[in-house]
């Protein structure tokens, strides 16, 4: 994985909730990835979004994948 890309999510207590931010904007991951799993391209979010760069979209999809391979143990 790219740690570069994952320095551009930031979780802050008093922005959003406490929840995963892009670059300390108010434009959550969770956002980015209910756009894109509803079929919005990446072209069309970041004409949307013109403060975010196509690294962010990246770094949210690498966030996702790296939350979703967490390991449970179940008893």
């Amino acid at each position: 994985m790219n740690a570069s890309l994952l320095d551009r999510i930031t979780i802050e207590a008093g922005k959003c909730g406490g929840k995963p931010c892009i670059r300390g904007m108010r434009i959550r991951v969770s956002d980015i990835l209910e756009m894109m799993g509803e079929g919005v391209s990446m072209e069309q979010i970041l004409i949307d979004f013109p403060d975010l760069e196509r690294e962010d979209i990246l770094a949210s999809l690498q966030f996702a994948a790296r939350r979703s391979d967490i390991v449970r143990l179940a008893a």
